[in-house]
Protein backbone atom coordinates (compact mmCIF):
# COMPACT_ATOMS: atom_id res chain seq x y z
CA UNK A 1 0.00 0.00 0.00
CA UNK A 2 1.43 3.32 -1.06
CA UNK A 3 0.99 6.43 1.03
CA UNK A 4 -0.35 4.51 4.02
CA UNK A 5 1.66 6.37 6.67
CA UNK A 6 0.68 9.77 5.27
CA UNK A 7 -2.94 8.67 5.06
CA UNK A 8 -2.93 7.50 8.69
CA UNK A 9 -1.35 10.75 9.92
CA UNK A 10 -3.86 12.83 7.98
CA UNK A 11 -6.71 10.65 9.28
CA UNK A 12 -5.57 11.10 12.88
CA UNK A 13 -5.30 14.87 12.41
CA UNK A 14 -8.71 15.21 10.74
CA UNK A 15 -10.64 12.68 12.83
CA UNK A 16 -8.92 13.54 16.10
CA UNK A 17 -9.35 17.29 16.05
CA UNK A 18 -12.28 18.68 18.07
CA UNK A 19 -15.52 18.56 16.16
CA UNK A 20 -19.18 17.72 16.70
CA UNK A 21 -18.64 13.95 17.02
CA UNK A 22 -15.63 14.06 19.34
CA UNK A 23 -16.96 16.86 21.55
CA UNK A 24 -20.41 15.30 21.90
CA UNK A 25 -18.86 11.91 22.75
CA UNK A 26 -16.59 13.48 25.39
CA UNK A 27 -19.50 15.41 26.86
CA UNK A 28 -21.77 12.36 26.89
CA UNK A 29 -19.09 10.21 28.50
CA UNK A 30 -18.47 12.86 31.15
CA UNK A 31 -22.17 13.39 31.80
CA UNK A 32 -23.35 9.77 31.78
CA UNK A 33 -20.20 7.67 32.22
CA UNK A 34 -18.42 5.74 29.47
CA UNK A 35 -20.37 2.48 29.88
CA UNK A 36 -23.68 4.21 29.29
CA UNK A 37 -22.48 5.79 26.04
CA UNK A 38 -20.99 2.71 24.35
CA UNK A 39 -24.05 2.51 22.09
CA UNK A 40 -23.55 6.15 21.12
CA UNK A 41 -19.84 5.48 20.49
CA UNK A 42 -20.78 2.59 18.18
CA UNK A 43 -23.42 4.68 16.45
CA UNK A 44 -20.95 7.47 15.71
CA UNK A 45 -18.60 4.94 14.13
CA UNK A 46 -21.37 3.28 12.10
CA UNK A 47 -22.53 6.69 10.93
CA UNK A 48 -19.02 7.57 9.79
CA UNK A 49 -18.89 4.36 7.74
CA UNK A 50 -22.08 5.52 6.02
CA UNK A 51 -20.52 8.96 5.45
CA UNK A 52 -17.47 7.27 3.90
CA UNK A 53 -19.73 5.30 1.56
CA UNK A 54 -21.65 8.43 0.57
CA UNK A 55 -18.43 10.35 -0.08
CA UNK A 56 -16.62 7.52 -1.88
CA UNK A 57 -19.54 6.95 -4.27
CA UNK A 58 -20.02 10.66 -5.01
CA UNK A 59 -23.61 10.55 -3.76
CA UNK A 60 -23.20 13.59 -1.50
CA UNK A 61 -22.25 15.75 -4.49
CA UNK A 62 -25.25 14.55 -6.49
CA UNK A 63 -27.72 15.18 -3.66
CA UNK A 64 -26.40 18.65 -2.82
CA UNK A 65 -26.48 19.59 -6.52
CA UNK A 66 -30.29 19.33 -6.52
CA UNK A 67 -31.72 22.89 -6.31
CA UNK A 68 -33.14 23.72 -2.88
CA UNK A 69 -31.79 20.63 -1.08
CA UNK A 70 -28.73 22.22 0.50
CA UNK A 71 -30.61 24.74 2.72
CA UNK A 72 -33.01 22.02 3.88
CA UNK A 73 -30.11 19.72 4.81
CA UNK A 74 -28.28 22.53 6.63
CA UNK A 75 -31.45 23.56 8.49
CA UNK A 76 -32.27 20.00 9.59
CA UNK A 77 -28.68 19.44 10.73
CA UNK A 78 -28.69 22.72 12.67
CA UNK A 79 -31.89 21.75 14.51
CA UNK A 80 -30.43 18.36 15.41
CA UNK A 81 -27.24 19.92 16.77
CA UNK A 82 -29.23 22.40 18.89
CA UNK A 83 -31.29 19.48 20.26
CA UNK A 84 -28.14 17.49 21.08
CA UNK A 85 -26.48 20.53 22.71
CA UNK A 86 -29.60 21.03 24.84
CA UNK A 87 -29.49 17.38 25.98
CA UNK A 88 -25.85 17.74 26.99
CA UNK A 89 -26.41 21.08 28.76
CA UNK A 90 -29.34 19.71 30.76
CA UNK A 91 -27.85 16.32 31.74
CA UNK A 92 -28.20 15.74 35.51
CA UNK A 93 -25.15 15.22 37.77
CA UNK A 94 -23.83 11.62 37.67
CA UNK A 95 -24.82 11.03 41.27
CA UNK A 96 -28.42 11.88 40.39
CA UNK A 97 -28.68 9.77 37.24
CA UNK A 98 -29.88 6.50 38.75
CA UNK A 99 -33.03 5.94 36.72
CA UNK A 100 -32.86 9.50 35.37
CA UNK A 101 -31.30 11.03 32.33
CA UNK A 102 -31.02 9.25 29.05
CA UNK A 103 -27.61 9.08 27.38
CA UNK A 104 -27.49 9.48 23.61
CA UNK A 105 -28.30 6.24 21.79
CA UNK A 106 -26.81 4.27 18.90
CA UNK A 107 -29.32 5.91 16.54
CA UNK A 108 -28.38 9.37 17.86
CA UNK A 109 -24.73 8.58 17.07
CA UNK A 110 -25.55 7.48 13.52
CA UNK A 111 -27.68 10.60 13.01
CA UNK A 112 -24.98 12.93 14.33
CA UNK A 113 -22.36 11.46 12.00
CA UNK A 114 -24.77 11.74 9.07
CA UNK A 115 -25.37 15.47 9.63
CA UNK A 116 -21.82 16.37 10.70
CA UNK A 117 -20.33 18.73 8.09
CA UNK A 118 -16.80 18.16 9.44
CA UNK A 119 -17.18 14.41 8.78
CA UNK A 120 -18.04 14.95 5.11
CA UNK A 121 -15.25 17.48 4.61
CA UNK A 122 -12.66 15.23 6.30
CA UNK A 123 -13.71 12.11 4.38
CA UNK A 124 -13.76 14.00 1.07
CA UNK A 125 -10.23 15.28 1.74
CA UNK A 126 -8.94 11.83 2.69
CA UNK A 127 -10.61 9.91 -0.13
CA UNK A 128 -9.59 12.42 -2.81
CA UNK A 129 -6.04 13.20 -1.65
CA UNK A 130 -4.61 9.71 -1.19
CA UNK A 131 -4.29 6.54 -3.23
CA UNK A 132 -3.55 3.38 -1.28
CA UNK A 133 -4.16 0.82 -4.06
CA UNK A 134 -3.58 1.99 -7.63
CA UNK A 135 -4.98 -0.87 -9.67
CA UNK A 136 -8.53 -0.95 -8.29
CA UNK A 137 -10.79 1.91 -7.22
CA UNK A 138 -12.99 -0.47 -5.24
CA UNK A 139 -10.10 -2.03 -3.30
CA UNK A 140 -8.63 1.44 -2.75
CA UNK A 141 -11.93 2.70 -1.30
CA UNK A 142 -12.33 -0.41 0.87
CA UNK A 143 -8.73 -0.11 2.11
CA UNK A 144 -9.26 3.53 3.05
CA UNK A 145 -12.50 2.66 4.80
CA UNK A 146 -10.87 -0.13 6.83
CA UNK A 147 -7.98 2.08 7.93
CA UNK A 148 -10.33 4.96 8.76
CA UNK A 149 -12.60 2.74 10.87
CA UNK A 150 -9.61 1.72 12.99
CA UNK A 151 -8.32 5.30 13.29
CA UNK A 152 -11.73 6.80 14.10
CA UNK A 153 -12.48 4.08 16.66
CA UNK A 154 -9.14 4.71 18.40
CA UNK A 155 -9.57 8.49 18.33
CA UNK A 156 -13.15 8.31 19.60
CA UNK A 157 -12.10 5.93 22.37
CA UNK A 158 -9.48 8.48 23.49
CA UNK A 159 -12.09 11.27 23.53
CA UNK A 160 -14.54 9.04 25.41
CA UNK A 161 -11.91 8.23 28.04
CA UNK A 162 -11.12 11.94 28.36
CA UNK A 163 -14.79 12.46 29.14
CA UNK A 164 -14.64 9.70 31.75
CA UNK A 165 -11.75 11.50 33.44
CA UNK A 166 -13.86 14.67 33.52
CA UNK A 167 -16.79 12.80 35.07
CA UNK A 168 -15.50 13.43 38.61
CA UNK A 169 -16.43 17.10 38.10
CA UNK A 170 -19.97 16.08 37.23
CA UNK A 171 -20.95 15.01 40.72
CA UNK A 172 -21.22 18.56 42.07
CA UNK A 173 -24.44 20.05 40.62
CA UNK A 174 -23.03 23.55 40.06
CA UNK A 175 -19.81 22.35 38.43
CA UNK A 176 -21.82 19.79 36.45
CA UNK A 177 -24.01 22.52 34.97
CA UNK A 178 -21.02 24.72 34.10
CA UNK A 179 -19.16 21.87 32.37
CA UNK A 180 -22.29 20.61 30.56
CA UNK A 181 -23.18 24.07 29.27
CA UNK A 182 -19.55 24.64 28.23
CA UNK A 183 -19.55 21.40 26.23
CA UNK A 184 -22.90 22.29 24.65
CA UNK A 185 -21.54 25.69 23.57
CA UNK A 186 -18.34 24.10 22.24
CA UNK A 187 -20.43 21.63 20.26
CA UNK A 188 -22.41 24.44 18.61
CA UNK A 189 -19.23 26.45 17.95
CA UNK A 190 -17.55 23.40 16.37
CA UNK A 191 -20.55 22.93 14.09
CA UNK A 192 -20.47 26.61 13.06
CA UNK A 193 -16.74 26.36 12.30
CA UNK A 194 -17.20 23.13 10.34
CA UNK A 195 -20.01 24.66 8.26
CA UNK A 196 -17.93 27.75 7.60
CA UNK A 197 -14.90 25.68 6.52
CA UNK A 198 -16.93 23.31 4.33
Amino acid sequence: MEGLSGFILAAIALAGSPGPNTLSLTAASAAFGPRRVLGYFTGLLAGMVLVMAIVATGLVGLVLAIPGVSPVVVGAAALYFVYLAWQIAMAPPLGDTAGQGHPPTFVAGVMLSMVNPKGYAAMAALFSSFVLVRDSLAIDALSKTAVLVIVIAAVNLAWMLAGAVLSRFFRDPRTNRIVNVTFAILLLVSVALAVRAA
